[in-house]
């Protein structure tokens, strides 16, 4: 992997729903840490329909944060059970909303 590119536009552009993907390796996935198989997960996220925007080896929690573009929940949903399978990584996967569209939503909350 060379380099990831950026796959989304946030203020508009191709602007398909944006989610984040917590991976947390197990034993077993640990001992698969390869660069083969990390473009394989990026190629199987495109084929799917998603593009990568950002992706993080971390420490705490979480051992992967990725964030992702994808045309619809459906699309985030198989892939993430997909990457388990390739990976053996158990990933959690969230959609995410921009802060200036998730206050607009809260307004509307309080109206109602």
């Amino acid at each position: 992997m060379d380099k990831v590119k950026i796959g989304f536009n946030i203020k508009g552009g191709e602007n398909m729903p944006i989610f984040m993907m917590f991976g947390k390796y197990s034993k077993e996935a640990m001992k698969g840490i390869s660069s083969e198989r990390t473009d394989k997960a990026l190629k199987l996220i495109e084929k799917n329909g998603g593009k990568v925007a950002s992706m993080y080896a971390v420490m705490g929690e979480h051992d992967l944060v990725l964030t992702l573009d994808f045309p619809d929940q459906d699309s985030a949903l198989a892939t993430s059970v997909a990457l388990n399978r390739l990976t053996g990584i158990s990933f959690s996967t969230s959609p995410v909303v921009e802060v200036e569209k998730f206050d607009k939503l809260i307004s509307k909350a309080r109206d109602i």
